[in-house]
């Protein structure tokens, strides 16, 4: 048995990333040579070295030495994942809009989503839930850095029509708008703003890769819009023609 399991957890939670020995070299600030010298276990690593490590990928540093994290029976890190799911229930993971770039990329990928804070909310029944935060006007009065709280829809048969929803796609990223569906096209989809100055669009089906119908809305109450009668009949004014429009479009 080895003596310390340091160099071969190295190199296993390196791959796991996939992160090329240069690049793991650059996050641990030492040089690519050294991260070879660690791999093959020709050096022993420094204990501030495994002190970064640990911190990286959460977990202890007894466990870095002294067990086999890739080990068959029961990879360490899936358990500690399937673990980490059952103590808590509903687990909401949790996409600010710094991550938005990244969750594009990696909205599949469970090692993406680990990196991710997550929060539990006490009135959401079971089920899969997302939050994001939402930057700009366009859902006024829903105000810029809003957290909305979405449930995963399985498709866009599962969408309620005018729903408010976000919306992941190829072609605009992580939006969050209602959600109009027309019998007559439906290969396209119309993603409709709260906000009359923000117009309507179309986006193709097949292009959307995630839709999460909106839940819960958090945000802090000194940034709550207030809205005098006449800004509110202008936001009915403006939606009526918008559906006139829209009926106009797919009569």
């Amino acid at each position: 048995m080895a003596l310390s399991y340091a160099g071969k957890n190295l190199k296993y939670l390196r791959k796991l990333r996939g992160w090329t020995q240069e690049e793991f070299a650059t996050k641990l600030g030492i040089k690519r040579s050294l991260v070879g010298a660690y791999e093959e276990e020709r050096a022993e690593p420094r204990i501030d070295i495994l002190e970064i490590i640990s911190d990286l990928f959460k977990v202890t540093l007894d466990d870095l030495l002294r067990k086999d994290l890739s080990e068959v029976k029961g990879n360490y890190l899936a358990k500690r994942r399937q673990l980490k799911m059952m103590s808590e229930s509903n687990v909401i993971h949790f996409v600010p809009v710094k991550a938005a770039a990244g969750y594009l990329a990696g909205y599949a990928d469970t090692e993406f989503l680990d990196e991710l804070n997550t929060f539990t909310l006490p009135m959401l029944s079971g089920g899969t839930y997302r939050a994001f935060e939402i930057i700009g006007d366009s859902m006024l009065p829903t105000p810029s850095g809003s957290v909305i709280v979405g449930s995963k829809a399985g498709g866009l048969e599962d969408v309620k029509n005018n729903q408010p929803c976000i919306v992941l796609s190829r072609t605009e990223g992580i939006v969050f708008k209602r959600v109009v569906k027309n019998n007559k096209l439906k290969n396209k989809v119309t993603l409709v703003s709260d906000n009359p100055a923000f117009q309507p669009y179309q986006v193709n089906s097949e292009d959307i890769l995630e839709i999460w119908q909106a839940q819960v809305v958090i945000s802090k109450v000194s940034q709550q819009q207030l809205w005098d009668v006449n800004q509110l009949a202008t936001l009915v004014s403006s939606l009526q023609e918008q559906v006139t429009t829209l009926k106009k479009r797919y009569n």
